[in-house]
């Protein structure tokens, strides 16, 4: 009997333990609270949330190019910045002044939107980041020079800096470092924002490649990188490069977030899913949650004032051509008015 009892109290253990390891995060969960369709033409590529200024800026590329701009809070457009064809969008909250990665940048008045003036550049703009620390706005391109600082006061071009390979997304710690992603390198380049130089590169190849997303912890000094081949999350110390751990995620990143008020960082993925990773301790991490968000949402902005992410993406026809010599199909024409805004939230 003694034996009996032993393996019966063994196997409701096991499955206990099964139970429990199948179970989803404990507390409320993040879910897709509204789906608004914006519509219009164009095609797009980063969204920003202003969160002093409690707007949205959706540039669109193409024939009709513009910035559109909506309301944060409630996701009704305010208006748009017409001619502009930029992949994103960034604002100074000190000056009240926006900047497009188009080529020339167009620096604009938040509170008119009208253009101030255009700033000729070198590059491809792409990405774009706006760091406090100094007021400068990074705007970032694949090819030379990979990244133009301007003075977010008055436009002016301050230098460039080589990153050494193409730069995806950045991060800054407010307090003079930044840090991007390179994504052809598998490296993470370190900048000192108050020399311009690169001051070093994290290797990050034996964890995560084709990095697309950078985001930062600024308090435990921990960044999270989301790459897409593999398809991980590496989290690193951002003072020595060192690897922390890495983490499972969707396909098809393109951006990645942070929110201190939850220590929880975010993956958002082309295959329709945002990844929620739960930093438990500067130097302990697990998948929280996969949310189901919209095929073609692979980037992403946060709003801390509220906790939301937004994301956007659009439905496509059928490719209208067969993909030759084995490779991919192109992507099929974008439905019309199926352009949309995905808020997320608890």
């Amino acid at each position: 009997m003694r034996r009996l009892y032993l393996g019966l109290a063994a196997g409701i253990a096991i499955l206990a333990f099964f139970g429990f390891a199948q179970q989803a995060p404990t507390g409320e969960l993040y879910k897709v609270l509204k789906t608004v369709k914006a519509g219009g033409t164009g095609g797009f590529d980063y969204v920003n949330a202003d969160e002093a200024g409690r707007r949205l800026y959706v540039p669109r590329l193409g024939p009709g190019a513009r910035i559109s701009v909506f309301d944060l809070d409630t996701l009704d457009p305010i208006g748009e910045i017409p001619g502009v064809s930029a992949h994103g969008a960034v604002v100074s909250p000190k000056t009240g002044y926006g900047f497009a990665s188009s080529k020339p940048v167009a620096m604009f008045d938040t509170k008119t939107l009208a253009i101030i003036k255009t700033i000729d550049v070198d590059g491809a703009p792409d990405g774009i980041m706006y760091d406090s620390f100094n007021d400068r706005v990074y705007v970032l391109s694949h090819r030379a020079p990979n990244a133009t600082v301007i003075n977010a006061e008055d436009g002016s071009v301050l230098g460039t800096i080589d990153l050494g390979g193409a730069p995806e997304q950045a991060a800054s710690d407010g307090k003079g470092h930044m840090y991007v992603d390179i994504e052809d390198k598998a490296e993470i380049a370190v900048v000192d924002a108050k020399t311009l130089a690169v001051t070093g590169y994290y290797d990050i190849s034996a964890r995560g490649a084709v990095c697309a997303g950078l985001a930062l912890d600024v308090k435990n000094n921990v960044l999270f990188a989301s790459c897409r081949n593999p398809q991980n999350m590496v989290m690193l110390n951002a003072s020595d490069g060192k690897i922390l751990d890495a983490l499972p995620i969707g396909a098809g990143t393109d951006g990645a977030g942070f929110n201190p008020n939850s220590m929880e960082a975010f993956s958002s993925q082309g295959d329709g899913t945002l990844t929620v990773i739960k930093e438990n301790s500067p130097t302990t991490f697990a998948v929280e949650q996969n949310v189901t968000t919209m095929p073609g949402a692979k980037t992403m902005t946060l709003d801390p004032k509220t906790n939301h992410i937004l994301l956007i993406a659009a439905e496509f026809g059928p490719a209208s051509t067969a993909p030759r010599g084995g490779g991919r199909a192109g992507r099929g024409p974008m439905l019309p008015d199926s352009f949309s805004i995905v808020l997320v939230g608890k």
